[in-house]
């Protein structure tokens, strides 16, 4: 057996592995590469595999830099069953179809700015999103299944976003089994709305993330303090606007939680919170439509939720006038807006408005990869470029890495001891070089493992693997 990194090595992007057996080829992930100008075309490369000779894939869970890519996966000729559980399967209608509408409007733009010449094509169509939802198939968590013979599978609860999941998969030849676990991006325990990672006792060969593995969040009653801290003094003091980049799925609904809860409990004046995402506003509902995955506190506030009680101001906006009526917003007003780290979407006009201004935030709930808006903004950069235009940085800018929801590096080890004997052989992955190489070394020094923080293109050979090919 081979194991592929194909993506996710010493980055936090694009993560995507091969597994090829004597019968059998699949994918662990199929992601966009995301943030760099280097992105795009990185994109647009060819498979470093023949897509109509993968059998199958099993998706950790919906971001699009670990889905992103599916629908050029099916549109270069994959036709096997793509596996994910129910709640991924939902969120997926989402945000695929909006992926290739940003593809389709992205290419439009480009090839209008460069009259065609050199323009890179879309990378995938709203009928390629359409086709390749048709190979989605829901499967619950921890129910093992045969995706074909001689491998067996079984998601669990990663505790990340709505339907993330820690996948494990046993790959049978010559008689005897050998069992590989992904983590997939794993939440960071006893936070609210979502259950804590499940722990897994037993692998072979795992592959796990390390966002977070060179640091650590700040306590989470802190970080409340510093949010309320910086809604307060932006709305209240300053008269100003609190602009938040949020994923639209997960990172959105989290941070509508904590502002509903501290309103409820008296902790923050009633904020008038406004979210400009078509995208999150599907994803809240479908959020909504998931109970069964949340955790007793999160039940109890929908409860409150329900009742009406202490609400604070909530719209959300559909529209692209109704976006561009948020810009004439000059104060009292929290704008939840997608993309994440800043590179697209609606949150880039809100920061052309705003962070000229003193008197307004920035609030960054979660990590900014290199290359991007966000990382630059959180790195100190004093002007930026939007849309052409040469933008200020007068606002204040606040990184509360303690509303991500990644694990930090003690609640990654902390789910590592949960296994009764070392794997075989790990591999960290999803992480900057310093995050991975710091998350290895303390795995090696605390538990004994034997670690690699493989490079994009490096293969495992099983069971001698010891043996890497490059």
């Amino acid at each position: 057996m081979k194991l592929h990194f194909l993506g996710a090595a010493r980055e936090v992007t694009g993560s995507c592995f091969l597994v090829e057996g004597l019968n059998v080829r699949f994918l662990v992930d199929c992601g966009m590469v995301q943030g760099g100008r280097t992105a795009a075309a990185r994109n647009h490369e060819p498979f470093p595999f023949d897509p109509a000779s993968i059998d199958f894939v099993l998706l950790t869970h919906a971001h699009i830099d670990h889905s992103g890519l599916l629908p050029k996966l099916t549109r270069a000729g994959f036709k096997g069953a793509i596996y994910a559980t129910p709640a991924t399967v939902d969120l997926l209608g989402v945000m695929l179809p909006d992926s290739a509408h940003i593809q389709e409007s992205d290419a439009k733009r480009n090839a209008q700015r460069l009259r065609g010449k050199d323009a890179l094509p879309p990378l995938y169509t709203l009928q390629d999103a359409s086709d390749c939802l048709q190979q989605v198939r829901g499967i619950e968590y921890d129910r093992e299944f045969a995706p074909r013979v001689g491998v067996r599978a079984r998601f669990r609860d990663a505790g990340h976003i709505l339907g993330s999941a820690i996948i494990e998969v046993w790959v049978t030849e010559y008689g005897y089994p050998t069992k590989l676990v992904f983590s997939g991006d794993l939440g960071q325990p006893a936070r609210p709305i979502l259950r804590d990672p499940t722990t897994i006792e037993d692998a072979d060969i795992l592959v796990i993330e390390s966002t977070y593995g060179n640091r650590q969040h700040k306590d989470f009653s802190a970080t409340e303090e510093e949010m309320i801290g910086i809604v307060e003094k932006t709305l209240f003091e300053r008269g100003g606007n609190v602009i938040v980049p949020a994923f639209a799925v997960g990172r959105t609904q989290e941070i509508l939680y904590h502002l509903h809860r501290l309103t409820c409990e008296g902790r923050l004046r009633q904020p008038k919170v406004f979210v400009d995402s078509p995208m999150a506003t599907q994803a809240t509902r479908i959020t909504r439509e998931h109970l069964e995955l949340f955790d007793e506190q999160a039940k109890r506030l929908a409860g409150w939720h329900a009742r009406g009680e202490n609400l604070p101001y909530l719209s959300f906006t559909a529209s692209a006038e109704e976006s561009m009526a948020l810009n004439r917003i000059r104060s009292g007003a929290i704008i939840i807006s997608a993309s994440g780290m800043c590179d697209a979407g609606r949150i880039r006009h809100h920061l052309r408005h705003n962070l000229p201004r003193r008197e307004c935030s920035i609030l960054f709930p979660g990590f900014q990869a290199q290359g991007t808006l966000g990382r630059r903004l959180i790195e100190g950069a004093e002007r930026v470029r939007i849309f052409g235009e040469d933008i200020p940085v007068r606002a204040a800018i606040h990184s509360v890495d303690g509303l991500s929801a990644h694990a930090d590096q003690k609640a990654l080890l902390d789910w590592a001891r949960g296994f009764v004997q070392p794997p075989a052989q790990t591999f960290v992955v999803h992480g900057e070089l310093s995050a991975a190489q710091a998350f290895a070394e303390l795995l090696q020094q605390q538990l004994g493992w034997q670690v690699t923080v493989p490079e994009y293109g490096h293969v495992l050979r099983w069971p001698d693997f010891l043996a890497v090919e490059r």
